[in-house]
């Protein structure tokens, strides 16, 4: 007999929750009766994988900072500036024509060189919103052209390719032949998330900041020492997602993923999580991921709508989500579905 766990419960409850697997329910079903050869496709499923762990994995360092009521437009600079660092170091170590064991050591020291870069723009983002106390928004847009302009300067402008083959070889690879790299990158983040969110008491200090920041620094907690580490989670996960482009680009340029910073906002938010911080839950936003690569991928089936059209697409659904949220945070929702009941 099937039985709920009391987290499971909790998930179930949310309203965010449910919404969104109506949504990606419908979704599914429309996409499989007007597309059926690409839905039934093994192709178009492993595209998916590979496509939303990009804005994923941003979307989750966008999640951690909007639970304490911040927000990080930055990590599309980050994403790019460590992913140019990166293929500047493997070229270095690794030029054409170098030994294998090389490209190996050069995919290594990209990796880390990455994840250690990306930990500190983070940590400046944090010390800058928590010690000089200026609004993440405006801390983190700065930000932004910060770290595009370095990347821009250390790229000249251009894509920076020839990377050792070494890098696709195993960043691009397919698990069991089946599963794309990327999506393993994805699994593995949120994992993460869930664990910090959820299991220790670091995520529960997020929440309480989040909820109140004034009660929270009378309650003892050191939010200064939370606001940096909580910005430099996000941008190691920046880092990470301008690996996974850099993998599936198979190069790096300071304007790859200019759309990210709104669908990842977009995301977090269509995912529960409130913008004034202090709520909302993982499995909401991995659920507004695969809604929305399940929009992009049905909408990439009809080539009479181009890409253009994407930015007013997301932007619209932004702006309708927020207006929905705060309709229903003051009970107008509530209200009228009584109201109906009582017809």
């Amino acid at each position: 007999m099937f039985t709920t766990t009391p987290v499971s419960r909790k998930i179930l409850r949310d309203q965010h929750v449910r919404r969104l697997a109506a949504i990606l329910l419908l979704l599914l079903v429309f996409f499989a009766v007007i597309k059926p050869k690409n839905f039934f496709g093994l192709a178009t499923w492993q595209s998916m994988s590979i496509q939303f762990p990009e804005f994923g994995l941003l979307a989750l360092g966008v999640m951690v900072t909007m639970v304490i009521g911040g927000i990080d437009l930055s990590v599309v600079g980050i994403a790019n500036m460590t992913a140019i660092g990166s293929a500047s170091l493997m070229l270095a170590i690794a030029p054409a024509g170098s030994d294998p064991n090389a490209g190996y050591l050069a995919l290594i020291a990209a990796i880390a060189c990455s994840l250690v870069v990306g930990a500190l723009a983070g940590a400046f983002n944090g010390f800058l919103v928590a010690k000089v106390r200026i609004p993440a928004i405006l801390v983190t847009l700065g930000t932004f052209e910060l770290f595009t302009g370095i990347a821009i300067i250390m790229s000249g402008g251009k894509p920076t390719s020839g990377l050792p083959p070494q890098y696709a070889e195993v960043m691009a690879s397919r698990v069991f032949g089946v599963i794309p790299m990327p999506l393993v990158f994805f699994v593995l983040g949120a994992i993460v998330i869930g664990i910090l969110m959820y299991k220790t008491a670091f995520g529960t200090k997020l929440y309480m900041l989040g909820s109140n920041e004034t009660a929270a620094q009378f309650s003892g907690l050191k939010t200064t020492s939370l606001i940096i580490r909580t910005y430099t989670i996000s941008g190691l996960f920046a880092a990470t997602a301008g690996l996974v482009m850099l993998a599936n680009y198979n190069s790096a340029k300071a304007d790859y993923g200019s759309t990210y910073t709104l669908l990842a906002i977009l995301i977090v938010v269509l995912g529960g999580i409130n913008p004034n911080g202090g709520s909302g839950r993982l499995s909401g936003v991995i659920l507004a991921v695969v809604v929305l690569q399940v929009l992009s991928s049905l909408l990439n089936t009809f080539p009479q709508i181009s890409n253009f059209y994407r930015p007013l697409i997301w932007g619209g659904v932004l702006l309708l989500v927020i207006v929905v949220n705060q309709w229903d945070r003051r009970g107008n929702l509530t209200r009228l579905l009584r109201w109906k009941g009582k017809q």
